[in-house]
């Protein structure tokens, strides 16, 4: 395997793992904000009180996002292997 070939599917892999993590991460940056706005204005400081909402949001994006998840990955998963075999032939 040479060096190129290797460094691409590196690549491919880490631009399939940033896709399927954006989304949550992006959903956890938004409610951690709007409860940090709450605690700020309501002088709240419980250090559990983000945790919580924070994970529950988590589980409910990935649920939802789940059969575009699984889509996208199954459909990359092809591509690279597509690639690995036409690099082997």
């Amino acid at each position: 395997m040479d060096d190129t070939v290797f460094l691409t599917l590196t690549q491919n892999v880490m631009i399939l793992v940033l896709m399927l993590v954006t989304p949550v991460l992006i959903v956890s940056m938004v409610v951690g904000l709007l409860i940090s706005v709450f605690q700020a204005v309501t002088q709240i400081q419980e250090s559990t009180l983000t945790f919580v909402p924070k994970i529950i949001i988590c589980i409910l994006t990935i649920i939802i996002l789940m059969p575009w998840m699984l889509n996208l990955f199954t459909s990359r998963t092809v591509e690279m292997f597509d690639y690995i075999t036409s690099i082997i032939k």
